[in-house]
């Protein structure tokens, strides 16, 4: 007897249908999954084997052989163990087969029968509803259904358990979830741990960020210990816009594949804020294994990737990160394939100026010879620097400035602006550009024109601060989003020296 089950499975970001087939025939009682299947769908065996037994059903003692198409892809996951129960039992007469028709099914058995938890639900509901223009149904496990339900597209099963979802089958049981709305979710007040008003003193650097926020601009940050690098980069994403829907949903399908989704809460409401630690290895930070798997520049994609004691990270590490930097996405080849994840974060670096950490500082003395200032130093390279578009000295605070108790701005205050620069951004590139740090090419002579006097200034820094072509770009995009902020239609000779000086440092 053979019976089909439809299931999904992933390549890199997005999923794509399965057929689970079935059959049973006499013969000396075996279960064999084929397919190119990888250890964690070969083990399905033993946890259908139990689930069933456990779950009231009788476990057919002939010969199954399962193949899943189509048979030339590598599958990995758990999550064919719900198809396959189905299948088995419908291919055993437990169950119409007729009954499966139609039914996509997602979801990890545990001996007892119960439905865990499986990563990458919503790329596969997508995958799901785009293979039926007229809608599926898609069983998944309960955990999971408010996550599936966010596509309008599938009618989503949630399901607690084997008995329960053949009881669905049947139709002894509804356990249809309703549809959820990407803005209901969306809306609503967010709360930051910390606050630009809670930030002392750093008036500049606080416009820095303002603008990286606003233009979407990686920031470099040098400073001495304790004077507040992690502070600021930490703020930033009280000040960053809201997420769009398509952004949240991107965000959330990398985080559903990772299985990071934060318990309870089927949506990423906030941007990413990724923080890895400096002894972080390539593949953790770029992404790699066997099967491409995104990594931090991804998870941190529509947020902020903050690379604290920037020099510690291995070399090969902060090479890596040039492409994704330049092209916002990120590349991976395998022998097992080609995967690209998106990578479009806004990269927040700090480091001392020297191995000591208090080169510069007036209340402690540098211990470091100028060799290994140098050294230190060259261990960011060139190519680099040259694609961090904000560049800031962090001083450390004078006494003055530590008790002054005047008003700060709160982060609500300078995020309103934020989003009105993003406004005028997206008026002017529409889909085609989601900020000002994206423009290429063209689009750089064409909207960052400036007048006579800004081009003498702008010829000047590029002479004196042996500056390159790609830094010369940039600091176009930087003037034009400084102008974007103040309601300008034109980069004025005002906003482009503003610009000029966030890059200060790497002339030195």
């Amino acid at each position: 007897m053979l019976a089909k089950v439809r299931s999904c499975a992933m390549t890199g970001l997005d999923g794509y249908e399965v057929e689970v087939e079935v059959d049973i025939s006499n013969g000396l009682p075996a279960f064999e999954v084929v397919g190119l299947p990888d250890p964690s769908v070969r083990e399905a065996r033993e946890r259908v084997r139990s689930a069933l037994r456990n779950s009231s059903f009788e476990f057919p003692n002939k010969r199954i052989t399962v193949n899943l198409a189509p048979a030339d892809i590598r599958k990995e996951g758990t999550w064919f163990d719900l198809p396959i129960a189905l299948g088995v039992l419908a291919a055993s007469e437990q169950i119409d087969a007729s009954l499966l028709e139609g039914l996509f099914a997602i979801g990890e058995l545990a001996l007892d029968g119960n439905l865990r938890s499986v990563n990458g639900v919503l790329p596969m509901a997508i995958a799901a509803g785009n293979s039926r223009p007229e809608g599926a149904d898609l069983m998944v496990p309960a955990v999971n259904a408010k996550e599936a339900a966010f596509v309008k597209s599938v009618r989503v099963i949630g399901a607690s358990n084997l008995f329960e979802a053949v009881g669905h089958v049947l139709g002894n049981k509804d356990l249809r979830h309703p549809s959820v709305e990407m803005t209901d979710f969306l809306t609503g007040e967010e709360r930051y741990d910390t606050d630009f008003s809670d930030i002392i003193g750093h008036e500049t650097a606080k416009r820095a960020f303002e603008i990286a926020a606003a233009g979407g601009h990686n920031v470099l940050l040098v400073g001495p210990p304790g004077s507040g690098k992690t502070m600021l980069a930490r703020s930033i994403p009280s000040i960053l816009p809201r997420l769009t829907e398509k952004e949240c949903l991107e965000v959330t399908k990398i985080f559903s594949l990772c299985g990071l989704l934060p318990s309870g809460e089927p949506l990423i409401r906030r941007r990413p804020f990724r923080s890895p630690h400096h002894s972080a290895s390539s593949a953790s930070i770029i992404g790699g294994g066997k099967n491409p798997r995104p990594g931090e520049v991804s998870l941190a994609s529509h947020g902020v990737l903050f690379l604290d004691e920037f020099p510690e990270y291995q070399r090969d590490v902060l090479e890596a990160l040039r492409q994704p930097l330049e092209d916002r996405v990120v590349t991976i080849s395998r022998v097992a394939g080609v995967q690209t994840f998106p990578a479009s974060f806004i990269l927040v670096a700090a480091m001392n100026p020297c191995p000591c950490g208090h080169a510069g500082n007036p209340n402690k003395t540098c211990s470091c010879t100028p060799w290994q200032i140098d050294r230190y130093l060259k261990k960011v390279s060139g190519p680099l620097l040259d694609r961090i578009d904000i560049q800031l000295n962090v001083p450390v605070l004078k006494y003055e400035e530590m008790i002054n108790t005047k008003n700060r701005e709160a982060s609500a205050v300078i995020r309103a602006r934020v989003e009105y620069a993003r406004a005028v951004q997206r008026q002017r590139w529409g889909n085609y550009y989601s900020c000002n740090a994206e423009i290429r090419g063209r689009d750089i002579k064409l909207f960052c024109q400036i007048d006579q006097e800004a081009d003498k200034l702008l010829k000047r820094a590029y002479q004196t601060m042996g500056l390159s072509l790609r830094a010369y770009d940039r600091i176009l995009r930087v003037a034009r989003t400084i102008a974007d902020l103040a309601g300008a239609s034109r980069i004025g000779s005002e906003h482009l020296a503003e610009a000029i000086q966030y890059r200060t440092w790497e002339s030195k």
